[in-house]
């Protein structure tokens, strides 16, 4: 059981890293919609300075103009929501909609490593079945995809609503990109 496990992780592993090297090959950042840029500091105001990021709040208590400062995020997060509700076992003979998530969820995974991106995983049926916090690594990673092939719900709807604000109530935005 343990090494069909395995097996199957190896595959999928094997098949998707190649895919994520292909297909999201100078089009990653390109998914993410956004500035990409964090709040870094308040400073004074000099020539040349875009005042679009002038900070109103500070510069009228200060009586002075001062802009906000920007740095570019360099590393994201990936969160990946997985419907685990009874519709996963919906497909074909050859595949059903739980191992077509389980792929494109390892592409995605793999995608974000090579970008040095943190990965997580939130499975949700009716309720929130599993919460894999984001972080680096490839065991992580695989661990992710071990948890998609032998995942079993304890409930057969499906909320998403309950998924989403499990991930608000602990500070990890939930942002979509079209």
């Amino acid at each position: 059981m343990e090494n069909d496990l395995l097996k199957k992780v190896r595959k999928i592993e094997i098949k998707t890293k190649a895919l994520s090297h292909q297909v999201f090959a100078g089009e990653y950042h390109s998914a993410f919609k956004g500035r990409g840029m964090a709040f870094s500091e308040v400073r004074e105001y000099q020539y040349g300075d875009d005042v679009r990021n002038m900070d109103w709040n500070v510069t009228a208590r200060l009586r002075a103009p001062y802009v906000k400062i920007f740095e570019e995020e360099r590393e994201l997060t990936v969160m990946l929501l997985v419907d685990v509700s009874g519709s996963r076992l919906f497909g074909t003979t050859s595949q059903t909609k739980k191992d077509l998530v389980t792929e494109i969820a390892a592409v995605l995974s793999f995608s974000a490593s090579i970008n040095n991106d943190k990965v997580g995983a939130l499975f949700f049926s009716s309720k929130v079945e599993k919460f894999i916090p984001p972080k680096k690594g490839r065991s992580h990673l695989l661990r992710i995809i071990r948890e998609l092939v032998e995942f079993e719900p304890e409930d057969r709807g499906t909320d998403i609503g309950a998924a989403l604000r499990f991930l608000t109530e602990r500070g990890i935005p939930a942002t979509r990109t079209p």
